[in-house]
């Protein structure tokens, strides 16, 4: 088929990618003049299956009353009269309980995971180097509290396959030399060795090179799309700022803005934006720096190795489409790198970014049909996961659209979960 993929980032780069591997025929349409420019550009840089979970967790409501009091909440709701996001935080809402997030967490666990795999053989294929390294991931735990709360999901680790080991403050340091004078500040942590971490931005360039001289794929760089035309069961093309393209098959995977264009056609997409932050800052000392990732729970905040290079990244914002950077948000980053590994990188250089994460209120993507429009797919909703599940998302997506059975199941990635309740 001749497919247009509307986006990319790294989801759509990666799903660009794996349909020409299938001997599709693939533009992509981004309006950014290279790829990997907004929500991809920055993240914290973790390639995290085992430290999938849903934001919709049984104490969320509780957590974000406490939050909101709080100058350094990792989440924080900015009030707004917003119908979208007052329909997603009902949605969210109703999915804080024990047995959605179960069924919520072993989705995203099962979809992280083989993303993780896929990535693995495209990088064994490709060669492609992006500040990778695969040195596991610890979840860091401040107090006794969050310690003993750690096996509940150590409990859906088990149930997935997913290798993990708890650690005490001296197995924290043994893997993370650069915590050693810092062990007065936790209590233990949960260590994931299957996770990964490296530069999407990078990933995704480099990429959307490979897959532009190795696959023939076409991009049209700045370039808007402005609507979808439609009939009645199929999409008809794609009006852009360079005129009309048309094609057998079209794919959103724009992200937070993905509902935007959806909604004209009658479809209600439930995705909505939280406002990440990072700071990027280079490394001046070695022996003190991470040498992997390491979240810190407390406040909600990853702090990657990549290279040179340490990534501070994390909060969360419901604040719609503004992307100004908040000085709050960037104190809460600072505070938590300057307690744990100060001194290892230079905060006056560090450069200070925000991206829009594409959340659905289950957190699991939709990945598949649109139902409506037989010739319309769904990439889209990864939240702060799409560096983790681009991958196999990009691989089931193309799987689906070539006919061919997918290697784990998929049906219930798609929108119509949503219709189904």
């Amino acid at each position: 088929m001749k497919v247009i993929v509307l986006g990319a980032g790294v989801v759509g780069v990666t799903a660009a990618w794996y349909l020409a591997k299938e001997g599709h025929e693939v533009t992509v349409v981004d309006r950014q003049p290279a790829a990997a420019l907004e929500t991809s550009f920055a993240n914290a840089g973790q390639i995290s299956p085992g430290f999938s979970a849903p934001w919709a967790e049984p104490a969320l409501p509780l957590k974000v009353l406490r939050w909101m009091s709080g100058r350094h909440a990792p989440i924080t709701i900015r009030p707004r009269l917003d119908l979208a996001m007052l329909r997603w935080i009902g949605q969210l809402l109703a999915n804080c309980n024990a047995h959605d997030y179960g069924i919520n967490k072993a989705r995203m666990l099962r979809v992280a995971q083989y993303s993780r795999d896929c990535l693995d053989t495209l990088r064994q294929d490709t060669g492609i180097t992006y500040d990778d390294e695969q040195r596991g991931l610890i979840q860091l735990f401040r107090t006794q509290a969050q310690l003993d709360g750690a096996s509940r999901d150590m409990a859906l680790l088990e149930q997935a396959g997913i290798a993990h080991e708890l650690l005490d403050r001296d197995g924290i340091a043994r893997h993370e030399p650069g915590l050693a004078a810092k062990r007065h500040l936790f209590s233990g942590g949960l260590r994931l060795p299957g996770d990964e971490s490296g530069d999407c931005h990078m990933f995704t360039q480099r990429l959307a090179q490979k897959a532009e001289a190795e696959l023939g794929v076409t991009f049209h760089y700045e370039t808007v799309v402005e609507a979808l035309d439609a009939a009645a069961t199929e999409i008809l093309g794609v009006r852009t700022s360079q005129g009309r393209l048309t094609a057998d098959a079209y794919v959103v995977s724009m992200g937070s803005y993905s509902p935007l264009l959806l909604r004209p056609l009658g479809l209600a997409l439930p995705v909505y934006p939280t406002k990440g932050y990072s700071l990027t800052l280079p490394v001046i000392n070695a022996m003190h720096a991470p040498l992997s990732t390491v979240n810190d729970t407390s406040h909600k905040v990853a702090i990657t190795r990549l290279g040179g290079r340490i990534r501070i990244g994390g909060t969360a914002e419901l604040t719609g489409y503004n992307l100004r950077l908040s000085r709050d948000r960037r104190a809460l980053l600072e505070l938590s790198f300057s307690e744990l590994f100060g001194g290892s990188g230079d905060l006056s250089q560090a450069t200070y970014w925000t991206g829009l994460r594409p959340s659905t209120p289950d957190g699991t993507p939709v990945i598949g049909p649109s139902g409506r429009f037989s010739n319309l797919w769904l990439n889209t909703g990864h939240g702060t996961l799409g560096w983790t599940m681009a991958c196999g998302s990009g691989r089931i997506l193309a799987d689906r659209m070539s006919n061919r059975p997918t290697e784990i199941p998929s049906l219930d990635l798609s929108l119509d979960r949503y219709a189904r309740g």
